[in-house]
């Protein structure tokens, strides 16, 4: 390929040292990143990341604001971009919902916290070090503004690669500015089981009000509807059954090694920069994940 996708990566507790080894693989075959979602420590997980690799790009995808002061994330965020020279990337978000009601957190309104909380840790500059690029966690066209206005990037997750280009033309920015997609991606030659994993991966998503406010705009108004008629009746064993091929084959990547190839280049068409695989397997758990991923990319 012209070009390379950027890799997701979770270290679940008894696997971290094996995700260094993944994450060196990663770096070796020419992936052209390595993002750690919010679940567990992903600042922690990016660290470690540095310390093994030498040229690859990586960072948070996202690290949920709430979570952390911002003048203590600051400097966390400026000790890995001295160490690493320049290659590390804060991604930072509002997370959702049953994530802060879970954790006891008392939110505000997502585009004023996060103007302030971006504020605060630029303030923190002359303390800490330069700040690495920041990255805003992104749905809708008023977050994605608003990392035009005060970030050096934006990153969805499970976005609609068909809606990207009317999103995008709304902001006026440089060529620097990141634009990302984390993208769940199943990889067998059997589609119908490697899209029920990917349903399987949305459950969750599906059942937020926010998710599913964003793919209305992207032109799944039935879809979504569906959806939270089904939720409202308490039947969310009809779920996957109301997510439609087409909806998606706009927001995954699935199939054959030569599709989920074909898929990532039509991310790039569509203006993303940087397509993240968020690997899953039909035949096997987080380690066939990957060794399937790196057998389509070789």
């Amino acid at each position: 390929m012209s070009q390379m996708p950027a890799v997701a990566m979770v270290a679940v507790p008894g696997r971290r040292k094996k995700m260094l080894d993944i994450a060196k693989e990663i770096e070796a075959k020419g992936f052209s990143g390595i993002f750690a979602p919010s679940f567990g420590d992903c600042i922690g997980l990016c660290q470690a990341i540095g310390s093994v690799t030498n040229r690859i790009e990586f960072g948070t995808a996202i690290q949920p604001i709430y979570f952390r002061n911002p003048a203590e994330l600051a400097r966390s965020a400026a000790f890995i971009h001295e160490l690493c020279d320049g290659r590390f990337r804060l991604g930072i978000g509002v997370s959702h919902g049953p994530v802060h009601k879970v954790m006891g957190i008392t939110v505000g309104k997502p585009l004023s916290d996060t103007r302030d909380y971006v504020a605060a840790m630029r303030a923190s500059e002359a303390q800490t070090g330069p700040l690495p690029p920041i990255t805003l966690a992104t749905l809708r066209d008023k977050m994605l503004g608003l990392s035009a206005e005060i970030a050096e990037g934006a990153i969805w997750a499970n976005g609609a690669r068909s809606h990207m280009k009317t999103q995008l033309a709304k902001i006026n920015v440089s060529d620097d500015f990141y634009k990302g997609d984390m993208i769940p991606t199943v990889i067998s030659d059997d589609r119908e089981a490697a899209a029920n994993v990917c349903r399987k991966t949305l459950i969750g998503y599906v059942q937020l009000p926010n998710y599913r406010n964003y793919w209305k705009a992207a032109g799944y108004e039935e879809e979504m509807t569906a959806i939270e008629a089904a939720i409202e009746s308490g039947e969310n064993d009809k779920l996957p059954g109301l997510m439609t091929d087409k909806w998606l084959s706009d927001v995954t990547l699935y199939g054959s090694a030569s599709d989920v190839r074909d898929g990532v280049e039509a991310w790039f068409d569509a203006g993303i920069k940087s397509p993240i695989l968020v690997p899953s397997s039909a035949a096997g758990g987080q380690m066939k994940a990957y060794e399937e991923l790196f057998a389509a990319f070789s």
